[in-house]
């Protein structure tokens, strides 16, 4: 039974957050208080699948996993009820967060409830209930878990209407958001991704030209994306030319297009990216490749928005914004005669800095779950999960082909799982990953080398035997770094959030 007063503390509790992702934290923090569940998420609802906004008692990848309907039956069913969803023990249908709960890897959730969340009779979102206990929600009525949705709806729905008045001035307030209809997703909550949101909103809307600055894989052409679909020219369409990959011979009618007969081979009229992308966007990859010649005719066309195409002196107008990225210091290349400083000039109107993945370490999980469930609707599995001493070994990682390295490591590993075990809910571990960290762990972060001493066992039962060891592992582990508890989950390769939950569970901690 759900007193009145715990529901008014949870409604006084989302209006002292002070940031919508605080009130969607303790809204969920509360829920699973108050309901004694394992695990509760915030997902919003968003081109027919959810996507997590908050997430208690779940593996910290769930965040940037997204849950298609097509994909998931008991989304889909949550999605469709329209009222409350109570999953039987003995459902047939797969639930997303199997082996997602921290310190029940093995374990199949068994009560499960969904709560749709609508603003206006539109669906918005859900709120999902889970624990191990078969009968853990039996006691609590529809009507009460009603009024917990009633409270969701009305947090989320808050949230979506405050991001629609501030998108043009400022970043999304729900993580994880798009600024337009269709944009692209860019994974992560860190700083340097929330600075690069701010950047992209910011320039989006104007007629800037854009240089997108970064290393190799930290996604430019996302990037690129974004600005385009948070534009004014977002009906038209964006045209996608790399630069690294044109022929001398043929970059010219690449960019400006040819009529018939302008040369051996020019058997009709063709248009260049440029046209093709008229009143639109054209984005130029690898633009430090372009040789000098290029540069000065790109250079003209910038200048006074006309060409002409190969063989035809008929200059043609032509209205399109530029956005351009490279790899490469243009600014060095322009030192070394290598890049017309005219053009660099043009085309850094607004630059915008893409962070490479150690600069964002944070989002790592994130990452690795959204590429997690990727691989897992690529390859028909049940289910894709990381082991969190994996995901620890990530994070050291120091990733010089960034996200795209991120994301071929994952799929080769999935890949490595579901042969080595010969199954449908693969397990990533350290070993499906041929990665080192970036450098060696310091000392102060190393278990000690001398062996635990095991516990008596005799007579014990084999969870009674595990949890004697463990208990006896984490004591070592925490002598040997002065009651650190953050060393201490460093030192054994586990999530501090799940070393915490375990000191409790074995009565290490209060």
């Amino acid at each position: 039974m759900i007193s009145t007063d715990s529901l008014a503390r949870i409604a006084l509790d989302l209006q002292l957050g002070i940031s919508h992702q605080d009130r969607f934290h303790r809204l969920i923090q509360s829920v699973r208080s108050l309901l004694h569940s394992d695990a509760s998420a915030l997902l919003r609802y968003e081109g027919g699948q959810f996507i997590p906004l908050a997430i208690d008692g779940l593996m910290q990848d769930v965040l940037g996993r997204r849950f298609a309907l097509k994909d998931h039956p008991r989304m889909e069913a949550i999605a469709r009820a329209g009222d409350v969803v109570r999953f039987p023990a003995d459902s047939n249908l797969p639930d997303p967060y199997d082996g997602l709960i921290p310190d029940h890897d093995d374990f199949r959730v068994h009560a499960c409830v969904g709560l749709p969340l609508f603003s206006d009779q539109a669906l918005i979102g859900a709120l999902t209930i889970d624990g191990m206990n078969p009968t853990q929600f039996d006691g609590i009525s529809d009507e009460e878990l009603r009024l917990v949705g009633a409270l969701a709806a009305a947090a989320l729905s808050n949230a979506l209407l405050l991001e629609r008045l501030a998108r043009q001035s400022s970043e999304p307030l729900v993580p994880g958001a798009r600024t337009g209809p269709g944009q692209p997703e860019m994974i992560g909550h860190s700083p340097a991704m929330a600075r690069l949101r701010h950047e992209i909103d910011v320039v989006a809307n104007s007629e800037l030209n854009v240089l997108i600055l970064g290393e190799t894989g930290v996604g430019k052409e996302l990037i690129a994306k974004a600005v385009h679909q948070g534009s004014l020219r977002a009906k038209a369409p964006l045209v996608y030319l790399n630069c690294a990959a044109l022929p001398e011979s043929v970059a010219e009618s690449e960019l400006f297009g040819h009529v018939k007969g302008a040369f051996t081979g020019a058997i009709h009229h063709r248009a260049g990216k440029f046209e093709l992308a008229d009143r639109g966007t054209l984005f130029l990859d690898e633009i430090g490749e372009l040789s000098l010649p290029l540069q000065a005719k790109l250079l003209r066309v910038l200048q006074y928005g006309d060409l002409q195409r190969i063989g035809d002196d008929t200059p043609l107008k032509v209205n399109v914004r530029i956005l351009a990225a490279t790899n490469r210091d243009l600014k060095q290349a322009v030192v070394e005669g290598q890049f017309r400083a005219d053009l660099y000039h043009r085309l850094s109107v607004f630059p915008i800095h893409a962070p490479a993945l150690r600069e964002r370490p944070d989002d790592i999980p994130l990452l690795a779950g959204y590429f997690c469930e990727r691989c897992r609707v690529s390859l028909g599995l049940e289910r894709l999960r990381i082991q969190p001493q994996t995901l620890q070994l990530l994070d050291r990682h120091d990733w010089p082909g960034n996200v795209r390295e991120l994301e071929h490591a994952i799929h080769r590993a999935a890949v490595l799982a579901r042969a080595e075990q010969g199954s449908q809910t693969p397990t990533l571990g350290s070993h499906h990953f041929n990665l080192t960290a970036s450098g060696p762990i310091p000392a102060s972060t190393r278990i000690p080398t001398e062996p635990v001493s095991p516990p008596i066992t005799a007579g014990l039962g084999l969870r009674a035997a595990t949890d004697a060891f463990q208990l006896a592992l984490i004591e070592q582990a925490l002598t040997a770094q002065d009651g650190n508890w953050a060393a201490t989950a460093r030192a054994l390769e586990l999530d501090s959030g799940n070393l915490h939950r375990l000191a409790r569970r074995l009565g290490l901690k209060d």
